[in-house]
């Protein structure tokens, strides 16, 4: 894989991989924040968009949204007062292909990115998500730190490589997040 420029994506083989768009502006109820996007996510130019990856029906089951959405609704997500966006933009097969280079360059573009939109709340898709951001341990749920001045829940991360928890397990933070959002709105 060859990296043809920030904000240009990258090149494997005769494919183009986009860099997925950030979904925020001032103002939201809640911004979500995953590592990165997958190869299959760039592909599709959605987030999300893996088979298998529960993050869209779990949004509606845990009540966040209205509305059964899909990978090609993302951008729609903003209609909800919800955005997202990832610590590291480039896409790669796994989390796990990310070095340290990654996080020292995207922590700080994601501390911008929300100070700017200045949600009331984010959450973080994967403890090591937020560990990665703020250098030390976490666990799952509302955290003590703040990120850009909102408020911080940590989600067991949704990918299916994650076998730690259940579905219903992962699906009731999600619920216990929706519940904690709206105590704040």
């Amino acid at each position: 894989m060859k990296s043809v420029g920030r904000g240009l994506g990258m090149e494997m083989g005769a494919r183009c991989l986009r860099e997925l768009p950030d979904y925020l502006r001032p103002g939201l109820r809640l911004v979500f924040v995953g590592f990165n996007p997958s190869e299959y996510s760039c592909r599709a130019g959605h987030y999300y968009a893996s088979p298998g990856n529960p993050f869209w029906s779990f949004l509606y089951e845990a009540g966040l949204v209205p509305e059964r959405l899909s990978p090609q609704d993302d951008y729609r997500l903003l209609e909800f007062g919800i955005g997202i966006t990832d610590i590291v933009k480039r896409c790669s097969r796994s989390s796990s292909d990310l070095g340290g280079e990654d996080y020292r360059l995207g922590a700080p573009m994601l501390r911008e990115k929300l100070e700017r939109a200045a949600p009331k709340t984010v959450a973080f898709n994967g403890k090591g998500v937020w560990e990665k951001f703020t250098g030390r341990p976490s666990k799952l749920g509302p955290q003590q730190g703040a990120a850009g001045g909102a408020r911080v829940f940590v989600l067991p991360s949704t990918s299916r490589r994650n076998a730690r928890l259940t579905h219903e397990q992962k699906l009731d933070y999600f619920r216990t997040l929706a519940d904690w959002v709206s105590t704040d709105a």
